[in-house]
């Protein structure tokens, strides 16, 4: 039982950076793998990138690898996902997401069990 809340998400120019921010409550992300999803206008549901909680062991999709990078911050219970190098092609509403297996990670939207509500991200060219 895990409660998820994005934050972060606004408005940037091209070559920009943002941090957004993935707060849980009612349960610690211990034993979870927390990912990010984000989701254009009139596509797919696309993976990010994942983080494995125990271990801290990241994984992420090619067309943002070397641009975005997943952290965790213990204390807070909270993921962060730092964008840097933001491209058009970037925006789009991110999601964290909860998987309550802890021994590997999924790029499929359907591994997941529980989601927040989403924060808006749009790269202005």
């Amino acid at each position: 039982q895990v409660q998820l809340v994005e934050s972060g998400g606004g408005l940037v120019q091209a070559g920009g950076s943002l941090r957004l921010s993935c707060a849980g409550s009612g349960r610690t992300f211990s034993g979870y793998v927390m990912g990010w999803f984000r989701q254009a206008p009139g596509k797919e549901r696309e993976f990010v990138g994942a983080i494995i909680w125990s271990s801290s062991s990241t994984y992420y999709a090619d067309s943002v690898k070397g641009r975005f990078t997943i952290t965790r911050d213990v204390a807070m219970n909270t993921v962060l996902l730092q964008m840097n190098s933001l491209k058009p092609e970037d925006t789009a509403v991110y999601y964290c997401a909860a998987d309550r297996r802890s021994w590997g990670y999924s790029r499929s939207s359907g591994s997941y069990d529980y989601w927040g509500q989403g924060t808006q991200v749009t790269v202005s060219s």
